[in-house]
């Protein structure tokens, strides 16, 4: 994975994109690109990975235009005042509700014309198509990966997922890769499950990682700041899918890598802060962070306090 680049009803009528409709031509702009033509601003943040994948964090003006097709799918989760809009696709026409909770998928390499009279604040996950046959072959998922077209379609748990992505990057880019991979696994595997036109019933996985697995996995995470924390490269080690790792380690440990690694990050924080009289600067910089600002709003989220505010407490 690259490193990020950081920038922050009822469905009335839908279809399931074609084989066809589902192949993006030869003209089709990424994701990130369509939306910043179509919106015409750009994204409060986005992080983008080398295969386009990525999440992005809109707000934009009302919006009377086509979408042209895209390379990916893109997932829209509504963040925004309640309003009424509607969306054409050929002869087709949806009428819904935008608020929170509702979903918008717009499939690969299909085309739709918007008109939306208020502003939107909306979070995206750009989706390859790649991605969600990845999931789906690891996940042993046989129906169709053909997703459907959804507009303002009840889905608050999804909703809610892809919400909590636009505040959750922290500027510490072992930490915002291996939570924006998590995510997108996870937003895949429920979207194959619900949005595919076949209702699908992922049965879990049981049983964790093997003492010697689970060992070499917690000494990758507990490797300096520049090794490959990678969720590929963390199954890898393990010999398993992504998506096995990331529920077998969970089983093995109650968290998920993400979390594990936040957990060790803060611990390595507070013995710095505890134990030496390294700045709060430095400690940033070894942890990874990008800015002390950044590891200090980090620190603050998970233990109420600022990291120096912290130590002069406890010592």
């Amino acid at each position: 994975m690259s490193k990020p680049i950081l920038r922050n009803s009822s469905q009335v009528n839908s279809h399931t994109a074609s084989d066809a409709d589902a192949s993006p031509s030869a003209e089709s702009r990424a994701a990130d690109a369509e939306m910043a033509r179509v919106l015409h601003t750009k994204p409060l943040r986005m992080a983008l990975d080398t295969s386009g994948a990525g999440i992005a964090h809109w707000k934009h003006d009302p919006l009377h235009d086509v979408v042209e097709p895209m390379t990916h799918h893109v997932i829209m989760a509504y963040n925004g005042s309640v309003q009424r809009m509607e969306r054409r696709s050929g002869r087709s026409v949806a009428i819904g509700t935008f608020r929170p909770g509702v979903l918008i998928i717009i499939p690969e390499g299909s085309s739709s014309r918007w008109d939306i009279p208020k502003p939107v604040d909306v979070v995206q996950l750009y989706l390859p198509h790649t991605t969600l046959k990845r999931v789906a072959n690891e996940a042993y998922i046989a129906a169709s990966t053909n997703l459907v077209e959804r507009t303002a379609h009840p889905d608050p748990i999804t909703s809610r997922l892809l919400l909590s992505a636009s505040d959750v990057l922290e500027g510490n880019e072992a930490l915002d890769t291996l939570f924006r991979q998590q995510l997108t696994d996870l937003l895949a595997t429920r979207l194959l499950a619900a949005h595919t036109g076949a209702p699908t019933t992922i049965q879990p996985v049981m049983g964790g990682l093997s003492p010697r697995v689970l060992g070499r996995a917690i000494e990758r995470l507990r490797s300096d700041a520049d090794a490959d924390v990678s969720l590929a490269a963390l199954a890898s080690d393990a010999g398993l899918s992504r998506f096995h790792f990331c529920r077998a380690f969970r089983e093995s440990t109650g968290l998920s890598p993400h979390a594990w690694l936040r957990q060790h990050q803060l611990e390595q924080a507070m013995n710095m802060l505890r134990d030496t009289d390294a700045s709060v600067a430095s400690v940033a910089a070894a942890l990874g962070y990008s800015s002390q600002t950044a590891f200090a709003a980090a620190f603050r989220k998970l233990t109420g306090e600022t990291p120096s505010d912290w130590r002069r407490r406890i010592r």
